[in-house]
């Protein structure tokens, strides 16, 4: 429980106490955009490394060289744990934004510190609100903001971690519309840190893999046509490959 205490703790201080922070960096972006942005996401990244290490988080990155260095992806992946976004968000190079549940633009503080690290919110109740979603991420994309979505739309609770929910329709749209590489990845362990045992917090080891590219417009027509069931079955295969490695078991 004490690592619960700690975790929560060091958030509610971090929101609370970086509320000067925030408001700089509002006022810094109307002239020094570029900066904002990259020392927005160095303050967030360092703390979930802190909240990870609190947590005795170990994290394994695998496939990092097939992420493109030069250019925005679509990060695609499955999603098991809040801690998956811990994961995310420190082991990427450069600038990137999750897409969320609209319901988290209602928590302040935290709603404005995802806008300041590019994160999307997304309804999908409202197909009007979804499309400018969409579109604003494509934007991003060509801005140079790489955006990570989880198909699954909720954190999926089977028992078995490769048997995935299904991919929400239109998951891919950015990446269609883009012409950016999608970049599955799979990640273990983060559900055994947290969710499996809530509200206790235990350590593990956390791997992360990511796939190589996928560009959309190679594919063959037929997987291009499911491009989402596609890239699920991807990453149901790279799930197999790390439970046939034993890793984080």
């Amino acid at each position: 429980m004490i690592r619960v205490i700690l975790v929560a703790l060091t958030l509610v201080l971090f929101l609370i106490f970086s509320i000067p922070v925030i408001l700089f960096e509002n006022v810094r972006r109307k002239s020094h955009l570029e900066s904002s942005r990259r020392q927005s996401l160095s303050i967030v990244q360092f703390m979930f490394r802190l909240i990870l290490k609190i947590s005795g988080v170990k994290v394994k990155v695998e496939g990092w060289e097939n992420i493109p260095k030069d250019q925005a992806v679509l990060y695609v992946g499955n999603h098991r744990s809040y801690f998956d976004i811990l994961v995310g968000y420190t082991t990427v190079p450069g600038l990137m934004g999750f897409v969320a549940k609209k319901e988290m633009e209602q928590i302040p503080l935290l709603k404005n510190w995802m806008d300041l690290v590019e994160c999307l919110f997304l309804d999908r109740k409202n197909i009007k609100e979804g499309l400018k979603t969409i579109l604003a991420g494509i934007e991003k994309v060509k801005n140079g903001i790489s955006i990570w979505i989880f198909p699954e739309g909720t954190r999926n609770k089977h028992a078995d971690r490769t048997e995935l929910l299904p991919f929400k329709e239109g998951s891919l749209k950015i990446a269609e519309k883009s012409g950016c590489p999608v970049i599955p990845v799979a990640i273990t362990g983060t559900a055994d840190v947290f969710e499996k045992h809530v509200p206790f917090i235990r350590p593990h080891q956390v791997t992360v893999r990511y796939g190589k590219p996928i560009y959309l417009k190679t594919l063959p027509p037929e997987q291009k046509k499911h491009s989402g069931a596609y890239t699920r079955e991807v990453i149901i295969g790279m799930l197999k490959d790390m439970d046939d490695m034993g890793e984080d078991r």
